[in-house]
């Protein structure tokens, strides 16, 4: 997305597209606002018009960044408040996007928050340096809902089997802060409190990397394909478990598919 695409065509036989390639750090959207938008907007845009043209489905995946974060479950039809960069990038494509969904164009929009894998950087880190009795430094006032990356892929690939149209949202049902997470895995793993180091991430961050409220209300997607994320403890202790074992492809598409049909 950084080059010119003027002359690029779709593969032969292409029925559906998910865009999903961005700068999507909200501190490299912060740092460079215009050098971010061209990727993120202008040639994401150029893209999605490319393929829309052609009749190509369009799955657009977006944020919950989209929100200023203030308040739970944000319905799909709530008007863009961003407060990032990073969000107000993601608003004005969704807002393009809009106007194709509203003239019956193939083109939807899959609103997301935290994504998580059962290799986690982070929380895997975690877990390996409270296992060995290792000091974490965990955030008090950022907030997720974590979505397993499993449930997200199986999401995605409906959608555009079904070439959806307009705006869906996935994420868990509820809020955690960083730091009641690393409590969790404390008590968890057995460990000692005191191995949590709480700290503030607002004085330190970009605005927006800290949102009240990450969840997103995603009746649509549970009604419409069977989808739901599990709690975010579910999460956790699956990510957890998956840290004491060797990875095993087959048990890790099988809960996505019992998260997804829950």
């Amino acid at each position: 997305l950084t080059a010119a695409i003027d002359h690029w065509t779709a593969p032969l036989a292409t029925r559906a597209a998910c865009i999903f390639a961005a700068i999507a750090r909200l501190a490299s959207c912060h740092d460079d606002p215009v050098g971010s938008a061209r990727v993120n907007v202008t040639q994401t845009l150029a893209l999605i018009e490319r393929l829309v043209a052609h009749g190509i489905h369009v799955l657009f995946l977006s944020t919950n960044q989209v929100f200023d974060g203030t308040m739970p479950n944000m319905p799909a039809d709530a008007p863009h408040s961003p407060v990032s960069e990073y969000g107000r990038q993601k608003a004005q494509v969704e807002t393009a996007l809009r106007r194709h969904i509203d003239r019956g164009a193939p083109v939807a929009i899959l609103r997301l928050a935290k994504v998580v894998s059962p290799q986690m950087p982070l929380i895997s880190g975690w877990i390996t340096a409270l296992s060995s009795g290792l000091p974490i430094h965990a955030f008090e006032d950022m907030r997720m809902a974590p979505t397993p990356i499993e449930l997200v892929s199986g999401a995605i690939g409906e959608l555009l089997q079904d070439r959806a149209a307009g705006i869906f949202q996935l994420t868990g049902p509820r809020d955690v802060t960083y730091a009641e997470v690393g409590y969790f895995l404390v008590d968890r793993l057995n460990a000692n409190p005191r191995q949590v180091t709480v700290a503030r991430a607002r004085s330190s961050m970009p605005e927006g990397s800290t949102p009240w409220h990450t969840t997103l209300e995603s009746q649509r997607l549970r009604d419409r394909y069977g989808f739901l994320a599990p709690d975010a403890w579910e999460v956790v202790d699956r990510m957890l478990s998956a840290s004491r074992q060797t990875p095993d492809p087959v048990a890790d598409d099988t809960f996505g598919v019992i998260a997804a049909r829950h």
